[in-house]
């Protein structure tokens, strides 16, 4: 989701909203690269964004911009019958508000507890995730790929998958179609495809689609 069906990092525009910007993209950074782990470094964030008002996904939604071309490549494919999802390291907010405004079928993202306490009396972001739900770590991407596929009756060779950082790598290698999209310098040097164009209409040429746009 975050750099790929949208142009920003959600928990940097998170870190944004109250100052601490330099400290939690620098963490972002790092996991992108795959310099530390993917699900301790959401942990670390996290832990500085504790007490932000849980409502602040209600203002983030209008400063978030959809990527060049996403909305025309959803309808594309689903004129074509293909079930998309979005599978992603950020938050179940922003997921399911993507989800509907693209349209697409499915959504999976991080959860995080937003109580209100006696230190902070509204509801706010705990700083952990919610224990109820996994954690979207590598293996949980390829994960939901192939139960995905495994439910459509389909075979991987069937699928695609797009991403850009080192997250992704186990979910694009597992793809029939795996392609690292506009993605940092690592993950175009590990994924099994690479794509850098200016609208993310461009991956319809890989599946010879791209005279749907039309329709």
């Amino acid at each position: 989701m975050d750099s790929t069906l949208i142009n920003e990092e959600v928990i940097d525009e998170l870190a944004r909203s109250i100052g601490i910007t330099a400290a939690v993209s620098a963490i972002t950074a790092r996991a992108m690269n795959g310099e530390i782990e993917f699900a301790e470094s959401l942990r670390q964030r996290l832990a500085l964004l504790k007490g932000v008002k849980a409502n602040v996904w209600d203002d983030l939604r209008s400063s978030i911009t959809v990527a060049a071309g996403a909305k025309e490549l959803v309808k594309a494919l689903h004129n074509q019958g293909v079930v998309t999802a979005v599978v992603s390291g950020g938050f179940a907010p922003m997921a399911e508000w993507l989800k509907g405004h693209l349209g697409l079928d499915h959504a999976f993202a991080n959860h995080v507890v937003s109580p209100a306490t006696a230190m902070f009396p509204y509801n706010h972001l705990s700083g952990d995730l919610d224990p109820e739900h996994p954690v979207v770590v590598p293996e949980f991407k390829r994960d939901v790929l192939e139960t995905l596929a495994s439910e459509l009756g389909i075979s991987l060779s069937e699928t695609m998958a797009v991403g850009d950082g080192s997250n992704d790598l186990l979910m694009l290698g597992a793809a029939g179609l795996g392609i690292a999209w506009r993605a940092k310098k690592k993950v175009q040097r590990l994924a099994p495809q690479r794509l850098n164009g200016a609208t993310m209409t461009d991956l319809l040429f890989l599946l010879d689609l791209s005279f749907k746009l039309s329709q």
